[in-house]
């Protein structure tokens, strides 16, 4: 944890916006030094920092800066970035926080009456500061870990957008090969209902009944051709696969080439996905490798964990020292259930809070689900509460096995040491000093 003397401290707050920075300085004793606007670029953020090294030269009582702004989107980067390894900065030891604004929104509460302007913003995140509420967060930590976060976020992106397209083409499927896309996994012919080979003869049979015509030996040679002969059971995938066809709805001939043209235009917006994908993990290793800090070679010590949900952990993450705990920990990233109580009664379905970090929550859950395909006990554990759950049970058992990942993360990270599997150790609800 910082350790920070909040009586010598110069406490700034910055309410960001595209154009503008509006710029409130307090001491301890709440006293004014600063209250101005600051142009949003370079010119702006070398003023404001040559004003507020001015003010730490003319007050000798401050030692440090201590500087709060609200995370604005990208709007709040280059401004934190800034002051964060200004030169003329750096006898102070400013610190720089970017703050979730729904923390400051809830502080905002305790000024009963407070007006919602440019200066009392500064000034509320100055104060937020100042009373010391930036401790649950993490100071900025600079370009290096900005790049990487960057990476990290554009692949969740990416791979939001094939969630997305898959989700949209459900409907195409359904009316192209009804029974194909209802089939259960051990009637299914192919395991996965977006790949090569399944993508093939969704786009290059205009009907089922295509499929139905074709003679056998035509259609066995067809799938051992678009799969690459990495089928090992032809004569069983071309049964299921006819019985499917025999089973789907039949559609008017006018709708065939509709339905062909979205289909294969949707499986090539999924490939160009993950094309993207796989250019995007090879610059987060190379990013990652380049930083090669000590927790990333611990988190991949865990089985099932490799260089891109590692790195995913550790750019939302951070120093490990700013959570006092793994609940600490866990409520940052939303795996966290809130009460729900009043007098006699306790809520017995309370549901997730998903207010933290999205970003962290998303790789958790991606590094929980690869984890408990690799260690017993999470397959287990997963096992366990997908069958108490009675509605969307993978989504809750999932939520669940990745709380208790938070916990082996941060006695790992805490302890500094690599995963070991024996009993678990590290699992334990370590508080950190």
């Amino acid at each position: 944890m910082l350790k920070i003397n909040y009586m010598s401290t110069l406490f700034v707050g910055i309410d960001v916006s595209s154009k503008s920075n509006q710029v409130y300085a307090m001491d301890f004793g709440q006293n004014k030094y600063l209250s101005s606007s600051f142009g949003n670029n370079q010119p702006g953020a070398e003023e404001l920092a040559a004003m507020l090294a001015h003010c730490m030269e003319q007050h000798r009582n401050l030692a440090s800066i201590l500087i709060a702004l609200e995370s604005t989107s990208v709007y709040s980067v280059h401004i934190a970035n800034f002051l964060s390894t200004s030169e003329i900065l750096m006898p102070f030891k400013p610190y720089v926080f970017c703050l979730n604004p729904k923390a400051t929104s809830n502080y905002r509460k305790s000024y009963i009456g407070m007006e919602k302007t440019d200066p009392t913003d500064a000034f509320l995140i100055a104060d937020f500061a100042r009373v010391g509420r930036t401790k649950p967060f993490e100071p900025w930590r600079g370009g290096q870990f900005i790049a990487l976060k960057r990476l990290t976020r554009h692949r969740m992106h990416l791979a939001e957008g094939i969630t997305r397209e898959k989700t949209y083409m459900v409907s195409n499927l359904y009316l192209k090969f009804s029974e194909l896309q209802l089939l259960e996994r051990e009637d299914k012919p192919f395991s996965n209902l977006y790949g090569a080979t399944s993508s093939a003869v969704l786009t290059e049979f205009l009907s089922p009944q295509e499929i139905l015509d074709l003679p056998e030996e035509d259609l066995l040679a067809f799938l051992a051709e678009k799969s690459r002969n990495r089928i090992s059971d032809l004569s069983r995938t071309s049964e299921l696969l006819r019985k499917a066809a025999r089973d789907s709805y039949r559609l008017d001939r006018c709708m065939y080439e509709p339905l062909n043209i979205s289909l294969a235009s949707s499986f090539n917006c999924i490939h160009a996905y993950q094309k993207e994908i796989k250019l995007i993990e090879q610059a987060i290793e190379t990013c990652i490798n380049g930083m090669n800090p000590n927790a990333f070679l611990i988190l991949q010590s865990i089985p099932g964990i490799g260089p891109v949900w590692a790195s995913g952990i550790l750019s939302e993450l951070g120093d490990i020292t700013a959570f006092h705990s793994s609940d600490a920990l866990a409520k940052y990233a939303g795996l966290y259930w809130p009460k729900s109580d009043s007098g006699n009664f306790t809520s017995e379905d309370n549901k997730m809070s998903k207010a933290g970090n999205p970003y962290l929550r998303y790789y958790l859950g991606e590094a929980t689900n690869s984890v408990r395909k690799h260690v017993p006990e999470y397959a287990a554990f997963y096992a366990r509460k997908y069958a108490e759950a009675t509605k969307h049970p993978h989504k809750r058992a999932l939520a669940l096995t990745s709380r208790k990942f938070v916990r082996l993360v941060f006695g790992l990270l805490v302890k500094n040491q690599l995963y070991t599997g024996e009993h678990l150790d590290a699992e334990l609800n370590i508080e950190s000093n």
